[in-house]
């Protein structure tokens, strides 16, 4: 039997629901990890429509490049890391950072997943609905991978940045910009690396052993160890 006529029966408002789910449940996640001071939800929903809107001049940048750039691995390895995490972090520096309501370390992590996860719901409506109309058969296939590792995916690389810039605020101003910058450089590493493995299984099945196993389970060992010295810091 051919799945396809069933898939193309979804009706777009419903398809429209399944591309924004997991951004808004993985915003809640994260929106309720800070258990002493959760942040204004005014700001949280800010920074993530932010997020949502930094995707366009994302996809310009990137669509720039790629006209010099012909190689799919650079570009996905390097060039979207770098430009993808930068524009998330420049519009949690920019306006997160200086608001006041920034007064302890979580909510660099809190403010960063927002954003990210505001800018991977739009690229998760794009890569759904693309799916939908080129290969129909597959989209809840889509709809399932992408739920659990790519959107996710975004606010565990950003969190490296957010939790660098919860830091930085409480340390003496000699030492921000070393802290933000090694925090930074994580995120686009740790995204380069997401964004590897997944172009290299295509070829090695390996490497989707490595990434499911290694990989996946490792960012949310990191970004929990993060969040609980996050959290400490409120403790003392």
């Amino acid at each position: 039997m051919n799945p396809g006529p069933v898939m193309a029966d979804i009706e777009p408002l419903v398809l429209l629901a399944l591309a924004l789910g997991p951004g808004v449940f993985w915003l809640w996640y994260f929106y309720h990890r800070d258990r002493f001071a959760p942040e204004p939800i005014t700001l949280i929903i800010k920074l993530f429509l932010l997020g949502s809107l930094v995707t366009l001049p994302v996809a310009f940048v990137e669509g720039f490049f790629g006209l010099f750039i012909v190689s799919p691995l650079i570009m996905g390895v390097i060039v979207a890391p770098i430009v993808e995490e930068y524009s998330k972090y420049w519009i949690v520096r920019r306006f997160a950072y200086p608001d006041g309501r920034f007064d302890e370390p979580m909510d660099g992590i809190v403010y960063a997943a927002s954003v990210a996860l505001g800018f991977a719901s739009l690229e998760n409506v794009i890569y759904i609905f693309t799916a939908y109309m080129t290969t129909p058969s597959l989209v809840l296939d889509t709809v399932a991978i992408r739920a659990i590792f790519s959107v996710p995916g975004h606010a565990l690389f950003s969190s490296a940045f957010g939790y660098a810039l919860g830091r930085a605020k409480f340390m003496a101003a000699d030492l921000r910009p070393g802290v933000i910058l090694r925090g930074l450089a994580l995120a686009m590493v740790l995204h380069g690396t997401f964004n590897f493995l997944l172009i290299l299984a295509d070829i090695a099945a390996y490497a989707m052993i490595v990434f499911i196993l290694v990989l996946i389970p490792g960012l949310w060992i990191l970004v929990n160890r993060n969040i609980a010295n996050a959290l400490d810091y409120r403790r003392r």
